[in-house]
Formats: structure tokens, sequence, C-alpha cells
């Protein structure tokens, strides 16, 4: 049974606040210089996890907690890179699945620590590309998972940069969203993904989904990352 249209509002903006406070959590991680030389991606990871239960009481991330430094931002959110210690002049990425009151959030920022202009190239690219895609969504109503992946990695490589994924974004909600729809293709902005994203899931409720932008450049050996909510102001 599809859920009301008043229903829909308070799930709408139930996502909403659960991204704003994990905006807050980037914020604060950013304020207290907390991406810096020396720590090892681990042992920041750790200190993301006490921070945001401190802040929000959070115990629980719907994925693992994903930091990742210089050459290992090249590396997709499945592998396992060996830990590595943060270094001056690095790239940093981190990829954070808190939950809070029972909804999930999904927030990926990239963080340059010195001059190096070429980093800063794909920090830059980053929001272009997901504003790009996030845009092609709006001007398609009946776009698929698929021609959304297809047309943001046409513009991560007209940018410059390779696709690091094998996807684009996924469906996000209630936790556990992946107990409502599980891990198919047709949840996901991947190709294969052929059924319209503006749809209902099999529970009755409307699809949110995020749009996640991975760009890496292979030859200088690192990349970045960024996603948010995409269907959702």
């Amino acid at each position: 049974m599809e859920t009301s249209v008043a229903e829909e509002r308070v799930r709408a903006q139930k996502l909403l606040d659960a991204q704003d406070k994990a905006a807050r959590l980037f914020d604060e991680i950013e304020r207290r210089a907390m991406i810096r030389a020396g720590v090892g991606e681990q042992e920041l990871s750790d200190e993301i996890r006490d921070l945001a239960a401190d802040m929000f009481g959070v115990t629980r991330h719907w994925h693992r907690r994903i930091v990742r430094a210089g050459e290992n931002t090249l590396q997709p959110f499945k592998e396992h890179p060996p830990d590595r210690v943060i270094a001056d002049d690095d790239i940093v990425f981190l990829d954070l699945g808190p939950i809070f009151e029972e909804w999930e959030a999904d927030f990926g920022r990239t963080f340059v620590l010195g001059p190096d202009p070429d980093k800063a190239a794909v920090l830059d690219a980053l929001t272009r590309v997901w504003q790009a895609g996030r845009e092609h969504f709006e001007r398609h109503p009946e776009i698929t998972g698929a021609q959304l992946f297809d047309y943001t990695v046409e513009v991560a490589r007209a940018e410059g940069f390779e696709w690091g994924s094998h996807i684009a974004g996924h469906l996000v909600g209630e936790f556990p969203h992946k107990k409502i729809a599980g891990t198919a293709t047709e949840w996901y902005i991947m190709p294969g993904s052929d059924k319209p994203m503006r749809r209902a899931d099999p529970s009755g409720r409307r699809c949110h989904w995020i749009l996640e932008v991975h760009l890496i450049d292979p030859t200088r050996g690192f990349g970045g990352f960024y996603e948010q909510l995409l269907d959702l102001p």
C-alpha cells in the first residue's frame, strides 16, 4: 500500500534532518582539524565514531565507516586497502553512514591538506560533477539508474577524471533499507538498473536516492569522493 502525502512529507523531512546532522558532524570534524598528518585511517575512523556518539548519540552506522588517504582514495568502497597514515599535503575522503533515530544518512566529502593544485582540481571537480548529475536527474522525470550512471560518468570524464566505482549511488531511507529493498541492481545507480528512479519501493514508500561521485586520477595516484541526497533539496 502506498504511503500518504503527509507520511511522505514526514519521511522526507526525517531524511533531510539526518543529512543535516551528518553535515554538522563533518563541520565539527573540520573545525577540530581531526584530518591531520600523522594519524592513521583506522585511528581517525575511531575518533569520528566517538565524536558522532558524543554529538548525537550515534551508536550504529548502516555501512562501515570509510576513511581513505593518498593512494587509498583510488579504491572503491568494497575494497579493504591496508591502513595508511595521513601525510603532509595529502588528500583524504570520508564516507560515513550514521543512523540518526532509525534514519540513515550517507554523506561523503574530500579534504585536501596542502597546496597541491592537482589535488585541489579533484576537490573542485567533485561538486561540479555531482551538481551536473542532480540537474540531469531533475530534467528527466523518467530517468533510470543506468541512464543517470552513464551521464554522470560522462561528465566526470569530460572533467578529465576516471570513475572509481561500479555505482553512482543507491537507495536510502529508514534503517535498514536493505531489508526492504534487498541488494538487487534496481536499487543502485548503475548499469542494468533499468527502472525509473521515481517510483515506490516494495513497501509502497517513495524511493529516495543518494548520488555519489568517485573521481580518480590513476596517473597521479589519488582520487576524491562526494555524496549526499539526490532527490531532496
